[in-house]
């Protein structure tokens, strides 16, 4: 069943039609006449007796305003719907309402928690229960104070066989980087025309607020960056209300994800190959700056931005399988961090100490001594982000997380649903 939003539009207040009354243009004119006579007599009685002085009790008068009624329907799920999905928002329609509310109950009369939006839509709080009735009221009430209601009554479908599982890379209290992006997997490829519904059940709320985006980077995985770096210390809260919600080819969401995270400080690298030097900042000031050695011409560095993807204090470097011979090694390595999908790394070479800040003589990796790889191994998080200029090859878009090798412009255009610019 493919269930698609209605896009709704509702008539706000100050739309409202004024209910007074005119004359007409003969009852006007007669009006104006009779006017001009009562105020030639008023002239010529100066003398006598009126001491009312205040005219017919209708003069000048205005007839009371009519307030309209507000009115309110539910578009979907209709009354009495079967096998509605278990991620069913109500959809509705108000006219001429100073308040709209909408109130959920099961069957067994317990309200259901969800939250209003601006489009003329309510969705819970958690997918619904598989297999349960619903009954959805909506209540609008006008400037009369009249309170004008409709009601659906819905039954949603037994728990699906075929279900579509989605996954987050990062977990609840974790501390990142601030150019990590939030990575969503689903179980299964998601067909291109849903989307869409998938994405508006995805929310980011970031403390303090920051623009940012959804970028499909495959049919099976999602991610989110702002706009600019994460700000130093922000509260990041991702949830996918994907629970029930359809995904093509009768699958379903199993079960929606909620995830509770923070960045740290801002720790940012910058590599440059014309002086082989790495400088560090925190938080904008300058805090070491490292002699470093990158690729060899034959096996380059890439210049781009990347952002740490693992970190391993120890671990060993395999290449036997690399077609050329002279890239064939096997070595143990200390304080390795991870930068593309390739192999390059940021990690201790004892063995290159006296080329760093010289010349590259590495596999593509940046290569600097076991005290100061110690150092930024200690001062590193998951996504902090790396900048390496002036070598001989560009960053590939896909070998790691290059979400930031990206301009701000090409990255909206990964979004299923258009991009709206913050205010």
């Amino acid at each position: 069943m493919r269930v698609r939003r209605t896009q709704l539009t509702r008539r706000t207040s100050g739309q409202r039609l004024a209910g007074r009354r005119r004359l007409s243009p003969v009852r006007a004119v007669a009006s104006v006449l009779l006017a001009g006579a009562l105020a030639v007599t008023a002239t010529a009685c100066t003398s006598g007796g009126d001491k009312g002085g205040g005219g017919p009790a209708w003069q000048g008068g205005n007839e009371a305003e009519q307030k309209p009624k507000a009115s309110a329907a539910i578009t979907a799920p209709a009354a009495d719907a079967k096998d509605v999905p278990a991620s069913a928002e109500i959809t509705f329609t108000s006219k001429d309402a100073t308040e709209t509310k909408v109130e959920v109950k099961n069957a067994a009369g317990e309200t259901v928690e969800g939250n209003l939006n601006g489009d003329g839509t309510w969705l819970p709080e958690k997918q619904l229960d598989y297999g349960t009735t619903y009954t959805a009221t909506v209540t609008a009430t006008g400037d009369d104070g009249k309170p004008a209601t409709a009601t659906s009554t819905f039954t949603t479908m037994a728990k699906p066989g075929k279900q579509v599982r989605v996954t987050s890379f990062l977990g609840d209290g974790q501390t990142v980087g601030v150019g990590m992006p939030l990575i969503v997997k689903f179980s299964r490829a998601i067909p291109e025309d849903y989307r869409d519904d998938v994405q508006r059940r995805m929310t980011v709320k970031a403390t303090p607020t920051q623009e940012g985006i959804w970028h499909w980077v495959s049919p099976t995985e999602v991610r989110y960056r702002p706009k600019t770096y994460w700000k130093a210390n922000t509260k990041i809260f991702y949830k996918i209300q994907a629970g029930g919600l359809p995904m093509g080819d009768g699958y379903y969401g199993r079960a929606d994800l909620t995830v509770d995270i923070k960045t740290g400080t801002a720790l940012l690298m910058t590599v440059d190959n014309k002086s082989k030097k790495m400088t560090v900042t925190r938080d904008g000031k300058t805090i070491k700056t490292i002699p470093i050695s990158l690729g060899k011409k034959s096996t380059p560095s890439s210049s781009g931005t990347m952002v740490i993807i693992e970190k391993k204090k120890e671990t060993v470097f395999d290449t036997m399988d690399d077609p050329n011979p002279e890239n064939r090694y096997i070595t143990d390595i200390e304080y390795a961090q991870r930068l593309t999908w390739g192999g390059e790394f940021i990690h201790a070479a004892p063995w290159s100490v006296a080329d760093q800040g010289r010349r590259n003589v590495s596999h593509g990796c940046v290569n600097m001594s076991t005290a100061n790889a110690k150092w930024l191994f200690n001062q590193t998080r998951i996504g902090d982000p790396i900048v390496v200029k002036g070598t001989e090859t560009k960053l590939q878009n896909g070998n790691g997380w290059t979400d930031w090798n990206m301009s701000w412009d090409e990255y909206v255009k990964g979004s299923a649903i258009p991009y709206k610019p913050a205010g």
